[in-house]
């Protein structure tokens, strides 16, 4: 055999054709297979939720803010104020300018979830390498995180994802610094901790809690021994830390202070703080973990609460409960890393306790998923730590630990290894299903259809339709969002608006549908008038006192005012110590008026001497359409 013939039998690779070797892919993909799978894992998981998101459309406060961004100028004022006692400049500039560009077109929302959604996985997956062992392993923590289905709302809702994507982003890079930080000590680090934190609360003060994350995975995930030992060592070793961050934190809050806001909703007892908190770790968090929460609960045009079976969630505990155990029996730092995740569930909780649990949504903050996706996040971290170890771990591998004897039968191996099997096929197909009913639930939206019928509407109307303002259905916006839940407020981003008037012969308005149709006023009547074919008779110049049937208290009020006239004329109109000036006509009419007051009787007086008014029909109440 020649020598070229024998290279060739022992080392085939060497004489293989141009067209056998792989491919740039190919070889990117052999480079770093576990890389290469989360890649397309994150792919897959962005891809699915924008279709999740093209389901639905937006929703309440979406339609609040929209209106507030076409009714203001892009300021410091506009910027700095609070929304609902949230401070948010970086988002409300989002908001500001997608409003203005896209309006009530869906795709360029959805493409900018999608970002933010992909971009927030790729910095997981990179902080999981940073952070964790090497391995297939680290697959499971990142699916834990872009599959869940706790934050499906995130990625769904427009403004909650402008609230709740930047803090995640700055979550991920600021404990990603950190890493670096605590392990080099370079101040580059730190820099890069404080300009992501800084990022985080341009978007939502929730992001102060990246602060005492930072801390909290540096004493549990960077030190060992015990508590004290733990604290100390921490504090000593990275102190220029903790005095930057101290003083960005503490400005901002300073600062925060400062805008007006809302009073904070306080709980009003100990048993609602406790009812909320068995909800949130409960009903919310552990199921929502294992792939839960399987089914939820129907929120109107708005994202779904959870609202897990009782067995699905008593299986979940166990599960985890299980999970936690071996965990921490197997590798000591498991132990930190659970204590890590429960601080700052803790922290999280805490806060929702002191701030929304008194107002009149309270009873639900606790299984709304939306509060905690920040704790999935670090969830995902834990778990990882938990199951794989650190890198900075003193301890060996967890392969090369001592089996405990049950398990040295193959008999029981191969159970536990089915079992375990079955355990993460179970929390795969659960995390399915969430997902799926989540998409039927949302892609349920009256406010969708209520527009595009008025759209439909408002291009067949007759030329000179115009409409007395009312609010939309509560379906769509809800009345305490009022006065943001006007008609005139709803319609500003649409593309045909109706004509508003505060007086009409003959005005319209939609019905709950969408459609248009005559206004019909209903409410208190004038009582009988006692003038013998006139009723209630209104002089030129003379005021005119008429009783209703009932007192009003003060609101403003849709009134019909049906008359009979002997010329033409203005009239001063008065309910309680408010006045409206209107025009009458010559002849049998109607006129339909808006006016906020209070009292048990009106007040004509008509305003040209020698024109006489009479009326036996004066409705003082509320629009509502004519069937």
């Amino acid at each position: 055999m020649s020598m070229p013939e024998a290279e060739a039998e022992t080392r085939p690779e060497r004489v293989a054709s141009d067209g056998d070797r792989p491919g740039p892919v190919g070889r990117w993909f052999r480079a770093d297979r576990v890389r290469a799978v989360a890649i397309a894992l994150i792919v897959v998981s962005v891809a699915w939720r924008a279709g999740l998101a093209t389901r639905g459309w937006f929703s309440q406060d979406e339609f609040v803010i929209a209106a507030q961004v076409l009714d203001t100028r892009l300021d410091a004022d506009f910027l700095l104020r609070t929304f609902n006692n949230h401070l948010m400049p970086g988002g409300l500039l989002v908001a500001w300018a997608m409003v203005r560009v896209a309006g009530f077109v869906t795709w360029p929302w959805v493409l900018l979830l999608a970002v933010g959604q992909a971009a927030i996985g790729f910095a997981v997956y990179r902080l999981l390498r940073h952070l964790l062992r090497p391995g297939w392993g680290l697959l499971i923590p990142l699916c834990l995180f872009v599959f869940s289905p706790l934050t499906l709302e995130v990625s769904s809702l427009w403004l909650v994802g402008l609230l709740v994507m930047p803090m995640q982003l700055a979550l991920v890079m600021a404990a990603t610094a950190q890493v670096w930080y605590v392990r080099t000590g370079r101040l580059r680090h730190l820099v890069a901790v404080v300009l992501w934190v800084v990022f985080g609360l341009l978007f939502d003060t929730k992001s102060l809690l990246i602060v005492p994350l930072l801390f909290l995975l540096t004493v549990f995930l960077f030190t060992s021994g015990g508590a004290w030992r733990s604290l100390v060592t921490t504090v000593r070793r990275h102190w220029p830390a903790w005095l930057v961050l101290g003083a960005l934190s503490g400005a901002y809050l300073a600062f925060y202070l400062t805008r007006p806001a809302r009073e904070l909703d306080e709980p009003t007892s100990a048993g609602q703080v406790l009812k909320f908190l068995g909800d949130l770790v409960g009903e919310t968090v552990v199921p929502g973990l294992l792939g839960g929460p399987w089914r939820w609960a129907y929120a109107g045009d708005g994202p779904p609460a959870v609202n897990p079976y009782d067995i699905a969630k008593w299986l979940s505990w166990a599960v985890l409960g299980a999970l936690i155990v071996v965990t921490a029996r197997r590798r000591p730092s498991a132990r930190r890393a659970w204590l890590l995740l429960a601080c700052y569930l803790g922290l999280v909780a805490a806060l929702f306790a002191v701030t929304r649990l008194g107002g009149p949504l309270g009873s639900f903050v606790g299984i709304i998923p939306r509060y905690v996706a920040d704790v999935v996040l670090v969830a995902a971290i834990c778990v990882g730590a938990a199951l794989l170890g650190t890198k900075d771990a003193d301890e060996e591998d967890v392969s090369a630990w001592p089996v405990p004897t049950v398990l040295r039968e193959p008999g029981a191996f191969a159970v536990g290894l089915v079992s375990i099997i079955v355990v993460l096929a179970t929390i795969g197909v659960g995390t399915l299903w969430s997902t799926a009913r989540f998409g039927d639930n949302w892609s349920t939206k009256y406010g969708r259809d209520y527009l595009a019928t008025t759209q439909i509407e408002l291009a067949a109307a007759a030329p000179g339709t115009v409409f007395l303002e009312t609010t939309v259905p509560d379906r769509v916006i809800a009345g305490y969002f009022w006065p943001d839940n006007l008609q005139s407020h709803f319609f500003r981003p649409a593309e045909r608006r109706p004509t508003f008037v505060e007086e009409a012969e003959k005005p319209f308005m939609f019905d709950d549908f969408g459609r248009i149709r005559p206004v019909v006023v209903q409410g208190r009547k004038v009582v009988p008038g006692t003038v013998p074919d006139c009723g209630h008779l209104a002089e030129g110049g003379q005021p005119a006192r008429i009783p209703l049937d009932g007192y009003l208290e003060e609101w403003p009020y849709a009134i019909h005012f049906g008359y009979v006239s002997s010329g033409d004329s203005t009239a001063i109109f008065r309910l309680g110590d408010s006045v409206r000036v209107i025009t009458l006509k010559r002849g049998l009419n109607d006129v339909f008026f808006l006016l906020e007051g209070a009292g048990d009787a009106v007040e004509v007086t008509v305003s040209t001497s020698g024109v006489r008014v009479c009326t036996q029909l004066i409705t003082v109440g509320r629009a509502v359409p004519a069937s």
